[in-house]
């Protein structure tokens, strides 16, 4: 029994600190898709915590480590395709926005403003300036961005 405490343990230590601080085994180049510290945490999870049971309803201890990894195996697969299906709907990053053009909505100047951004998908206005004063309506491009905020100048 001992056996499946110490590996259970030990898998519930590894998938929290996954949970916590990030896939453990993709920050030794492992992870990224291939091998999730995850779903080893759960497969592990899962191997002591069914080799307890079966070993609990006093099966042989064979039985025991055969239920123990096909649960495992099973689990951590499982874990492992919920992990890449996740994963393949994360969001693309947004677009770079140097060059864009737009249009601004209020005036624009070194005191802030804001411009309506064309073909941009995340942001319909974003906070703007500019070294100049630019009044509202006037055709603009970026060129320059500082997180969410957009350096424009008249566009040519």
């Amino acid at each position: 029994m001992t056996v499946f405490l110490v590996v259970g343990g030990l898998g519930l230590v590894v998938l929290l600190a996954s949970l916590v601080f990030g896939d453990v085994f993709e920050s030794i180049g492992v992870g990224e898709g291939g091998f999730s510290g995850i779903a080893a945490g759960v497969g592990s999870v899962v191997f002591g915590a069914s080799g307890v049971i079966v070993l609990n309803s006093h099966l042989a201890t064979v039985w025991a480590y055969v239920i123990g990894v096909g649960f495992a195996i099973v689990a951590g697969a499982v874990a492992q395709l919920l992990i890449k299906r996740l994963s393949d709907t994360e969001d693309a990053p947004p677009p770079p926005l140097d060059g864009a053009y737009g249009m601004t909505t209020a005036t624009t100047g070194p005191g802030g403003g804001e411009v309506r951004l064309e073909g941009v998908r995340d942001l319909e206005a974003r906070l703007a300036w500019s070294h100049e004063d630019i009044p509202a309506g006037t055709r603009v491009v970026v060129v320059g961005v500082s997180g969410s905020r957009v350096q424009v100048v008249r566009a040519s």
